[in-house]
């Protein structure tokens, strides 16, 4: 489960980054609304299953709620899920 988790958890890092800084600029500065909605769903997807996943891996890692917050916080925040991936995956 572990390893299904880092592999949606960059997935969902990289789908954020691209929506943030290639979409969003291009809706905004160019007026075109086909990047948003072709990376906004994938990037819903990836943000639900994420979330889903990191609540199932709470036992399973033993963190408490403190830590948990911290793995969905980061969700939210650019570079964050990488972030996640380093401090508590990596050996």
């Amino acid at each position: 489960m572990k390893n299904i988790f880092r592999i949606i958890s960059f997935l969902e890092g990289v789908s954020y980054l691209l929506l943030l800084f290639v979409a969003v600029p291009i809706k905004y500065f160019q007026g075109d609304t086909s990047y948003v909605k072709m990376l906004g769903m994938p990037h819903g997807v990836l943000f639900m299953l994420y979330l889903v996943l990191a609540v199932a891996l709470k036992k399973e890692m033993k963190w408490n709620v403190r830590k948990l917050g911290i793995v969905c916080m980061a969700s939210v925040i650019p570079f964050g899920t990488f972030y996640v991936d380093k401090k508590y995956f990596q050996k």
